[in-house]
């Protein structure tokens, strides 16, 4: 019987160190404020979980969802213009 442990090796070209890229704290960074919209309507959407929304709770959820749409439509409307700029920005 082989052994997988000797064809690791072979599989993993580069050992993995446990931290992010630059490349990748970059992008993070530029969806951060993406990722954070989503916290905010998560937030707003688990408040109301184990009992009937309010109208202030149904308000919430609505800025929540707009904050969340917006900060994608900037995240694609800025990606769109590096892809066009050839990456130049």
């Amino acid at each position: 019987m082989k052994s997988i442990a000797a064809l690791q090796a072979l599989v993993t070209a580069a050992p993995f160190d446990g931290e992010p890229s630059d490349a990748e704290l970059d992008a993070i960074e530029t969806e951060m404020p993406a990722i954070l919209a989503d916290v905010v309507l998560l937030d707003a959407q688990i408040m109301t979980i184990d009992r009937t929304p309010t109208e202030l709770d149904e308000r919430r959820i609505r800025r929540a969802r707009r904050r969340v749409l917006a900060a994608r439509r900037e995240l694609a409307n800025r990606s769109a213009v590096v892809s066009l700029s050839g990456g130049a920005a």
